[in-house]
């Protein structure tokens, strides 16, 4: 990640935390709002809360795209989540072909025991002479 992308980056990350504070000072108006003694005002809460919803899809918004290209450009150091992935695919794998391996050998098992005994009975043993 150049050094521009990483200033771009802190910027809109910057941006998110001052949002959040923002979000913050929303809720507590909502709050005061409603503990108001002579009640709260209806165009009041709805206008906080639509801007509360907005803040909050915002902020999810530019922290998803922030992660997707932290991990387009590098993955996070001390990160084994890929190899660790991969590991748990092989070992899916493997447990797979076992159990097909198993269930070939179930299948010829029996054919394998019914075809020798045939044998070994048809032919003579050294001992018939």
């Amino acid at each position: 990640m150049d050094s521009q992308t990483q200033n771009t980056s802190l910027q809109r990350l910057q941006n998110v935390e001052k949002t959040v504070v923002r979000v913050l000072e929303v809720a507590g108006g909502v709050m005061d709002e409603l503990s108001n003694p002579t009640g709260p005002r209806k165009e009041f809460i709805n206008n906080h809360c639509r801007d509360f919803m907005q803040m909050i899809k915002d902020i999810q918004f530019t922290l998803r795209n922030e992660i997707k290209s932290a991990c387009e450009y590098r993955p996070f150091e001390k990160s084994d989540y890929t190899c660790r992935i991969a590991n748990e695919i092989c070992l899916s794998k493997l447990e797979h072909i076992l159990s097909q391996l198993d269930l070939i050998t179930q299948t010829i098992t029996p054919q394998y025991h019914h075809a020798h005994d045939s044998t070994v009975s048809s032919t003579s043993s050294p001992m018939d002479f």
